[in-house]
């Protein structure tokens, strides 16, 4: 049996494959996912993402994981900076703030995993193999917005989060790729914590 010493490296190589073909998708598209090109890119030897995923399907099923677990770090680091163990957000302005902080960050900083994770969702809606991947790993960041939204005191957190979640699905890719795309400025902290704090009353608002 493998000692968790011996069993680590295995744990970065799948992770370092999920990385590199993440950032191949997003500079690339998918016309560019392939197990020779993430060898590649990776600096792997031949045949090593093909050993570790055998399929193209198993690849893009990985990078939904990888995707998702970044994700979920991001939500709970809040505003970037802080602990991953720090208390949950107490209020709707602190929600909002932080909000703001992980859209600013999926804009700027992340804007390539973002861009990647757009490209990677329609294949899903393509390829029924993929399916399970897809709802899988897309159930813990909406679970982790409901957890929020219920501490706020939303009366259907998980209602209201699949609403909170599309919405800024929403915003990120029209202001990734959507027609104004290129012609945006860079995003405003500002504007982003306006936005957020809308975003924010509108999933907690009550319903008859």
């Amino acid at each position: 049996m493998a000692t968790p010493r011996q069993s680590a490296p295995l744990t970065d190589r799948r992770t370092l494959i999920a990385d590199t073909a993440i950032g191949l998708v997003a500079a690339t598209g998918l016309r560019g996912l392939t197990h020779r090109a993430v060898d590649g890119a990776a600096g792997l030897p031949a045949g090593s993402t093909s050993y570790y995923f055998r399929t193209r399907t198993a690849l893009i099923g990985a990078c939904y994981q990888r995707l998702a677990d970044l994700d979920l770090g991001d939500l709970d680091l809040g505003n970037h900076g802080e602990s991953p163990s720090a208390p949950p957000v107490p209020d709707r302005e602190a929600a909002a703030a932080a909000l703001a902080g992980l859209l600013h960050h999926w804009l700027t900083v992340g804007r390539e995993r973002q861009l990647a994770r757009f490209e990677l969702s329609l294949e899903a809606a393509r390829n029924p193999a993929l399916e399970a991947d897809f709802l899988r790993a897309g159930q813990g960041p909406r679970a982790r917005v409901a957890g929020i939204l219920a501490a706020l005191g939303a009366d259907r957190p998980e209602e209201d989060a699949e609403l909170l979640v599309a919405w800024t699905d929403g915003l990120l890719y029209d202001r990734l790729a959507g027609a104004l795309a290129r012609s945006r400025v860079a995003p405003d902290p500002a504007e982003l914590a306006s936005v957020a704090r809308r975003m924010i009353d509108a999933a907690l608002a009550h319903r008859g």
